[in-house]
């Protein structure tokens, strides 16, 4: 089977984001499949040039020009979406013996070009929702716009009753998409990869690294942008001031970052530390420097709905889960015990959850156990990939009887 992968924001392992198309795209190519991945040259996190080496046996990566400045604002963000949406096109107009094209949202646009693609090459159209677009940016005030967001609605319903299949990595969305047309819906939820993950490591190197020898290390892991709602962390490090034994380190980046950095100065923050994005490969480090991991988004309705890959990561590595986030992750988290739930928005309740973990070492490590054993019996990449594959086969092997 030969899949095109249509991703603007695919990162390799060995760059900084998300890799779960990545890790996905290797377990299909060592089960013998092809695997083509048109991708953006910019990268999404950082926004800078992220076209490093990935030569690897059935996995290619195309990445053509895109607009390169989508982190200025909304407006050049629309920009590189559609010139992404040109360029993957054309790109992929070359791509040869298709079996199957596979599309992802967000951004949306990007579904276009796979369902183009796909109609073209007469081949299978399977799309994956991994946000619920465009209500999210509805929901966060970042599109206003009502001829926007009926024209984006109207995509979304589109593509949804267009595609072979829809591909969801939460059971939150399931409602969402059938509701607006989609005639097969698939869960195949986030996880993480625990070969990738030593729950034992303790992550002394990136301690010393960073000057947090001897702290009760909270991390946080991930993108610094409006849904995450990291100026509730700095004011949670506000009222820790009289733990200095405590640090929070915020790792990652973002169109937040500058601005949080500043404000976090302004507040006089001894205990915050900012570090900029890693590459996967050197995520487990960081994360065995943990005490304890931080996942957290704005006390937005439309967030009860997602299954953040990040929450997964910090249990396979065998970390405490303080979650300030509602709805089904928050039952993923309570049914493994695997951290402490905290109400999004609320600092002292955030601040309070971390003195509890750090006055309670032994039920912090418990709770990471848990976790982990978790994530091992339910979450665990290798499995949801087969899981991915057999939906792809599912697809593509009858159309191959016509």
């Amino acid at each position: 089977m030969h899949i095109l992968l249509i991703h603007q924001a695919f990162a390799a392992i060995n760059e900084p984001g998300g890799t779960r198309h990545h890790e996905l795209a290797r377990y299909l190519a060592a089960q013998g499949h092809r695997v083509t991945v048109i991708a953006s040259p910019i990268s999404y996190l950082t926004g800078k040039d992220s076209r490093t080496e990935t030569r690897e046996e059935n996995i290619r990566i195309i990445r053509p020009y895109v607009y390169p400045h989508w982190h200025r604002s909304f407006f050049h963000r629309l920009l590189s979406f559609f010139s992404f949406m040109a360029s993957s096109f054309r790109a992929g107009l070359q791509v040869r013996e298709v079996d199957l094209v596979w599309g992802t949202s967000p951004p949306i646009f990007q579904g276009v070009t796979a369902w183009a693609l796909a109609r073209l090459k007469r081949a299978r159209f399977l799309f994956e929702v991994r946000d619920l677009w465009p209500e999210f940016a509805v929901a966060v005030g970042v599109l206003t716009n009502p001829l926007l967001i009926r024209a984006s609605e109207w995509l979304e319903r589109f593509l949804y009753r267009r595609a072979d299949t829809v591909v969801v990595n939460s059971p939150g969305f399931l409602e969402h998409v059938r509701s607006r047309g989609a005639r097969r819906v698939e869960l195949v939820p986030n996880g993480a990869d625990t070969r990738m993950f030593d729950p034992q490591a303790t992550g002394n190197a990136f301690r010393q690294a960073h000057g947090l020898e001897g702290k009760f290390v909270v991390l946080y892991a991930g993108a610094h942008g409006l849904s995450n709602d990291l100026d509730v962390v700095l004011e949670a490090a506000a009222r820790l001031q009289d733990r200095p034994q405590i640090g929070l380190v915020l790792l990652g980046d973002g169109k937040e970052k500058p601005r949080l950095k500043r404000r976090a100065a302004k507040m006089g923050l001894k205990n915050v530390l900012f570090v900029d994005s890693i590459p996967k490969t050197e995520m487990p480090q960081a994360l065995a420097a943990a005490d304890a991991c931080l996942a957290i988004l704005k006390p937005v309705e439309m967030y009860k709905t997602v299954y953040p890959n990040k929450v997964f990561d910090y249990m396979a590595a065998g970390r405490p889960v303080i979650l300030a986030i509602e709805g089904v992750i928050r039952e993923v988290v309570e049914a493994a015990e695997g951290g402490l739930p905290v109400p999004p928005g609320d600092a002292a309740a955030l601040a309070e959850a971390i003195r509890t973990l750090e006055a309670d070492r032994a039920r912090c490590r418990r709770l990471g156990t848990n976790g982990r054993a978790y994530v091992e019996a339910h979450f665990d990449r290798a499995d949801l990939a087969a899981r991915m594959e057999a939906v792809m086969q599912e697809l593509v092997e009858p159309a191959s009887g016509f």
